[in-house]
């Protein structure tokens, strides 16, 4: 089950009594909470039939009698429990669980949380309702995830384009939705992004960007590594270095697998080591330029590094200065 098959169901006027919606990722906890709030019931019937709760202020005796409450001029009511992972003894709402009205439709954001599995209260809700635990979007998901998304709003992007989008929003979804709805403004009648849309609506440089960072040191061009770190010198909030190092620690650990891939097809490379096909002639460059053992010592360096970055063994050195030294260690 996933909220887009959720939130069909309910287009197609299918309903469960109960749906508790959990777990690390709010972008889509938000959007089922967002339909059932705005769109199951039309203006008229939410007047009577739409209740909303919030966590902190809710208490269980309260949430209970409004879901057994039967509906007015309307074939069914809507309950909303927003933030319930902030309510106390929520699992009191076990008695009403145990034998819902089928006339509600009781909706639960629970974020940040999970139920526990073994006990009672959970296997109810499987049992009685619809249980949708969500997870964090893992970094290889985000540019499939992303694209999916724009075509679901009929824009496309350049493959240079969506990376340098997802690598500078990285996985928060609500912003990247968000972000795309600003360039859809900003683009007319033309359904095409490209690099200068990004660099120009949401103030990503197309050429001065980790991204590009990560181009110039797979290919040990030092030169250009340098300027690019010369320009976040000059533009702070374009990629602090606590962006930096994680993207080029994932960058190199991919480089790193390519070395047991066990063949040369880039295809299959790229498959094996879950990066876009597009990118993967990055990845081969770079384990071919670099060796195995000097992959070993980039990573190294990036630990050393980052542990400079919070303080560790650094004289107050200023974070430019020490991606330079890195750098410059990297390709020596």
């Amino acid at each position: 089950m996933s909220v887009e098959k959720i939130i069909n169901d309910w287009k197609k006027g299918s309903f469960k009594p109960l749906y508790w919606l959990e777990g690390e990722e709010d972008y889509f906890i938000d959007k089922a909470i967002d339909y059932a709030e705005h769109h199951i019931l039309n203006e008229s019937e939410a007047s009577f039939n739409l209740t909303v709760f919030y966590g902190k202020d809710a208490n269980w005796p309260d949430v209970i009698n409004a879901c057994r409450r039967y509906p007015m001029f309307a074939e069914r009511q809507v309950v909303l429990l927003k933030e319930a992972q902030q309510m106390r003894d929520v699992e009191k709402l076990e008695s009403y669980v145990e034998n819902p009205l089928s006339s509600t439709v009781f909706v639960v954001s629970y974020k940040e949380k999970k139920l526990d599995a073994r006990k009672k209260f959970a296997k109810l809700v499987k049992e009685k309702g619809i249980l949708l635990t969500t997870k964090k979007m893992y970094e290889s998901q985000l540019p499939e995830w992303t694209q999916e998304l724009l075509r679901s709003k009929g824009l496309t992007i350049s493959q240079k384009g969506l990376l340098l989008l997802v690598d500078h929003i990285g996985n928060d979804l609500t912003r990247i939705e968000n972000e795309i709805d600003k360039l859809s403004v900003n683009l007319g009648q033309r359904k095409n992004i490209t690099e200068d849309d990004i660099e120009k609506y949401i103030g990503v440089s197309k050429d001065f960007n980790v991204f590009e960072l990560q181009t110039a040191m797979a290919a040990k061009d030092l030169a250009r590594s340098i300027r690019i770190i010369q320009y976040f010198e000059a533009n702070p909030k374009a990629a602090p270095i606590q962006l930096i190092l994680p993207s080029l620690y994932s960058f190199f650990s991919k480089v790193f697998m390519v070395f047991g891939a066990g063949t040369t097809d880039e295809k299959t490379i790229a498959a094996n080591i879950g990066v876009n096909p597009y990118f993967i002639k990055d990845y081969v460059k770079a384990a071919h330029l670099y060796t195995y053992t000097g992959v070993e010592n980039v990573l190294l360096l990036l630990h050393q590094y980052n542990l400079k970055a919070v303080g560790v063994g650094n004289a107050g050195t200023e974070d430019a200065s020490l991606l330079k030294e890195m750098v410059v260690k990297m390709m020596s």
